[in-house]
């Protein structure tokens, strides 16, 4: 080849570059998070009790290392089936049918946020919060939500469904260091999580959007409000996928 046409090769390439420069900035972007990810510890969840999140290790620097949050594994087999619908009715109806990310409920989410000007409601799955529970903070920006989404496509592709709610209703937060459904249910109701009552559940499944507010055990609008909401929708949640 020659100089001349190593030359106009080159031109055609940089003239390609710059008509598509937003496009390449994208799947620089994507190809730079997509290697920052956790790759090898996420098959892991299928197999091994994780018992320590990203979210256990920002709590505890943000109580400046006075407590560090700890967790005992509960198996699914374990806990009130009752809880397992409740948590699934609210915090994700689609579980066991989307592939990770449920973009009907997302896009509604952004609209009516977007809409009133605030954040009023949630659109992430269990695996989504579950990957950012894991591996990430509670901290909010465009690149923790990629890092996010993409986390959960992994997740979704290499964990089943059981393994995936076993992991959440175990790391999730459930009080100022409480973490995991086994010391939620120990501290609140002192109760072993196959224990719980039909009441009990629904009220430890309406607080987790916000479980440093609103504690399970005790008496608000907010809780009863949600708790109600969950108790009506239970029948409507079937569990056989997990069999």
């Amino acid at each position: 080849m020659s100089q001349f046409e190593l030359g106009y090769l080159l031109t055609q390439n940089i003239e390609i570059l710059k008509r598509n420069k937003v496009k390449v900035i994208f799947l620089y972007l994507f190809f730079v998070l997509y290697l920052s990810l956790p790759a090898f510890q996420i098959p892991l969840l299928e197999f091994q009790n994780r018992r320590f999140s990203s979210l256990m290790e920002q709590r505890a620097y943000e109580n400046y290392l006075l407590f560090y949050p700890r967790q005992d594994w509960i198996s699914l087999g374990d806990i009130n089936p009752l809880l397992l619908k409740g948590i699934i009715s609210m915090e994700d109806g689609n579980f066991f049918t989307h592939r990770g990310v449920d973009w009907k409920e997302l896009n509604a989410s952004i609209a009516l946020n977007k809409r009133i000007k605030r954040s009023k409601r949630g659109g992430s799955t269990i695996t989504m919060q579950l990957a950012k529970n894991l591996f990430l903070t509670s901290n909010k920006s465009v690149i923790r939500k990629a890092k996010e989404i993409l986390l959960t496509f992994r997740i979704e592709k290499e964990v089943s469904k059981k393994a995936i709610l076993e992991n959440y209703v175990n790391i999730i937060e459930w009080g100022d260091g409480i973490f995991g459904i086994g010391k939620a249910s120990d501290i609140f109701f002192n109760k072993e999580p196959g224990e719980l009552s039909r009441n009990e559940c629904t009220r430890l499944a309406a607080v987790i959007p916000a479980p440093l507010k609103y504690p399970p055990n005790l008496n608000s609008r907010y809780v009863g409000r949600r708790s109600s909401l969950i108790n009506g929708r239970l029948n409507n949640i079937s569990l056989d996928a997990l069999k």
